[in-house]
């Protein structure tokens, strides 16, 4: 939808969180976002008049993050892990085979504009390799036929949960909570996986406890020889 008076005004409310306005810019591009599917020049437009910032040094900070798109995204955003322990595990294997079923490539959308595919960098899931995202949420453990099945899903319109978290419902969406628009799902889903709270299962099963922090020095440490 295009940008309106009261994107303008959630773009101010954003502003109003930070001590300085232009750090608000990173979510209110996702603002923008939510609302046109990708950072449009009329987006980059509106946040440089409400920060009082140039276009050029918008479309900077734009261009430099991969989250922030320059062409309209489908209604989906999946992101296939491909680096190393994920690649290692199976996910260019599920890359390959989702580029192959939906019939595009990467950074490419379907011809019914369901799924923009996007193969992404470490996700900080690995002891869930390999990973997937769709609409920034993670899907685990996946295999070609696991993920192949979820594209079918998202393309026939069912619905479609989350290993760790609440139900999809479109890559604007997501932006929106990005911006800071809370979406209410906050308590949707686990906090954390069973591999994620392994090692501290097993520090409990053992007694295992943290050292007890040495006591501080009273005086400043040494600089060495004092010339």
């Amino acid at each position: 939808m295009p940008l309106t008076d009261t994107t303008r005004e959630e773009m101010r409310q954003i502003m109003a969180r930070y001590p300085r306005p232009r750090s608000a810019l990173l979510p209110m591009l996702h603002l923008v976002q939510s609302e046109e599917g990708y950072v449009s020049p009329a987006g980059i437009e509106m946040c440089a008049e409400e920060l009082g910032l140039t276009a050029a040094e918008v479309t900077a900070v734009a261009t430099f993050y991969t989250m922030y798109k320059r062409r309209p995204q489908g209604t989906h955003h999946v992101g296939v892990c491909t680096n190393s322990l994920c690649a290692i595990m199976g996910g260019d294997a599920v890359f390959a085979r989702v580029k192959e079923h939906l019939g595009i490539g990467n950074d490419q959308t379907t011809a019914d504009g369901a799924i923009t595919l996007e193969h992404i960098e470490c996700q900080a899931a690995c002891d869930f390799a390999p990973v997937m995202t769709i609409d920034w949420e993670f899907f685990d453990n996946q295999t070609p036929t696991s993920a192949v099945a979820l594209m079918d899903d998202l393309q026939a319109g069912r619905e479609v949960r989350s290993t760790r978290g609440p139900v999809i419902t479109s890559w604007r969406d997501t932006e929106r909570l990005l911006a800071g628009f809370d979406d209410g799902k906050a308590g949707e889903g686990p906090t954390a996986g069973p591999a994620s709270l392994l090692g501290l299962s097993v520090a409990k099963q053992r007694g295992d406890a943290v050292p007890a922090q040495p006591p501080a020095s009273g005086g400043a440490a040494s600089s060495g020889s004092g010339a």
